[in-house]
């Protein structure tokens, strides 16, 4: 019965540490950021993410990139392109999502 309880524990402990974290890289197109504004516009529009290191952020206005590191088990790749495309800027295959209409 101790055989048991000691194995279970491991077994536990084992599955617990599996995958706590899945730090990953990604280079985002942002074809019509320009200027420290449109930077500015899209950092805001990612800081409502979790799982986005925001210091890591780096911003490329002359090659009209960003490189975003983030926890994968927390944001998925499509919800940052999707973030920045409702800021209004294309964001590789995305494609910028107008402001709805005022009703």
């Amino acid at each position: 019965m101790k055989n048991i309880f000691i194995l279970l524990v491991m077994l536990f402990g084992l599955a617990a540490g599996c995958r706590v974290s899945d730090v990953r890289e990604m280079e985002v197109r942002v074809p019509a950021m320009a200027s420290d504004a449109d930077v500015q516009k899209i950092r805001s529009a990612l800081s409502h993410l979790g799982g986005i290191n925001m210091e890591k952020l780096e911003f490329d206005t002359a090659g009209r990139t960003i490189k975003v590191r983030y926890e994968s088990m927390v944001v998925a790749h499509k919800n940052i392109e999707i973030a920045i495309a409702e800021a209004g800027y294309d964001a590789n295959d995305i494609k910028a999502i107008p402001p709805a209409p005022a009703r």
